[in-house]
């Protein structure tokens, strides 16, 4: 499951939140910051050869872009310790928090991202 980035289990809705008619955010404001992010990665990358967004990034890149303060440096070290992740879940766990950070209008990587991101690790947490 090392390859798959986002994982999260998804319980089934009760009957009534089923009928429940529940406004969610509209479409237009989640395309804006959606492409806002993918516009912020263009620009990351426009001097990177064959380098499009956050999931194409290497070990190398990831060390570039995806820089820690000593915070989350820790937080990511007690989730690899507690969840037993390997380098390959813990790469993908920073592309998706860069990705996060992007959506969020962060120019770096925090503690609030990372945490996000390991979140979406469900399947490590379940083994």
């Amino acid at each position: 499951m090392d390859r798959i980035d986002l994982q999260v289990a998804v319980n089934r809705l009760k009957p009534e939140e089923i009928t429940q008619q529940v406004e969610g955010e509209p479409s237009a404001p989640i395309l804006e910051r959606v492409q806002s992010a993918r516009n912020t990665a263009t620009q990351r990358f426009k001097t990177e050869h064959n380098l499009h967004c956050n999931a194409q990034m290497n070990s190398q890149q990831l060390r570039r872009w995806c820089q820690l303060n000593d915070a989350t440096r820790q937080l990511l070290e007690t989730a690899i310790q507690r969840l037993g992740l390997s380098a390959r879940a813990t790469d993908r766990i920073l592309k998706v928090a860069r990705t996060i950070a992007d959506l969020a209008n962060s120019p770096s990587l925090e503690a609030p991202h990372v945490a996000e991101a390991i979140q979406y690790r469900t399947i490590d947490r379940l083994q």
